[in-house]
């Protein structure tokens, strides 16, 4: 069999396996006569992640499953009807992407902080014809931190992931714990309110690294 017909076999089965889970859990949730907001309310999640479960969008993690057993009282096995590699296999996909996501994002953060730093440190010592690579070197940083950090966020959403613990406990592969005043909280506050604070949280990071350039280079200067 061709690798790429094997590949697309493979494709086809995972995503047979989630719309058979999110079916599942969209037919037990109407049994008990639940809304999305209803069951989101019941197991600590938002309505947009019940929805992706429920299109085979995304996976719910173990955590979930067993409160979603809880609900609909019913064993694991037969919510997903033993298909626990296949999830597992999914899950452990997500994990490895947002890691990888994550550790693109830390390290163009890293080099842009230093870059600009290295453009303040130039630009305080006039060199100004020399400031021009590290200008565009800084803004590829920064357009790959940008791209990362979206990807990442995306995923995050996916699943439903609000706060650092969560984020830590799924980066781990472990359980993820979203019934704590923390996570509450993150999840009542406005979207916009979010974007705000991520956005402050860069141009932040942007001004500590010029300001410590330009700081070496004052320093540079009195002490040459």
């Amino acid at each position: 069999m061709a690798p790429w017909f094997s590949a697309r076999v493979a494709a086809s089965t995972k995503e047979k396996h989630r719309m058979e889970l999110g079916a599942h859990i969209k037919e037990h949730r109407k049994e008990k006569g639940l809304s999305q907001d209803d069951l989101a309310e019941k197991i600590y999640v938002s309505r947009q992640t019940i929805s992706n479960w429920e299109t085979g969008r995304t996976y719910p993690d173990v955590q979930s499953l067993l409160l979603l057993s809880n609900v609909f009282e019913v064993t694991v096995d037969s919510l997903i009807k033993g298909d626990v590699e296949a999830m597992a296999k999914a899950m452990d996909e997500a994990v490895k992407k947002y890691n990888a996501l994550s550790t693109a994002a830390v390290v163009s953060g890293v080099v842009f902080l230093v870059l600009a730093a290295w453009g303040a440190f130039q630009y305080e010592w006039g060199w100004g014809m020399h400031m021009v690579p590290t200008i565009v070197f800084a803004v590829i940083a920064l357009l790959v931190l940008v791209v990362a950090f979206m990807h990442a966020e995306r995923i995050k959403k996916q699943h439903d992931l609000q706060t650092y613990r969560e984020v830590l406990a799924f980066s781990r592969g472990e359980r993820v714990d979203r019934d704590t005043v923390e996570g509450r909280r993150e999840r009542d506050m406005k979207p916009w309110v979010k974007g705000v604070r991520t956005s402050v949280q860069i141009l932040v990071g942007a001004a500590i690294g010029g300001a410590v350039g330009i700081g070496i280079g004052m320093l540079a200067k009195m002490l040459s």
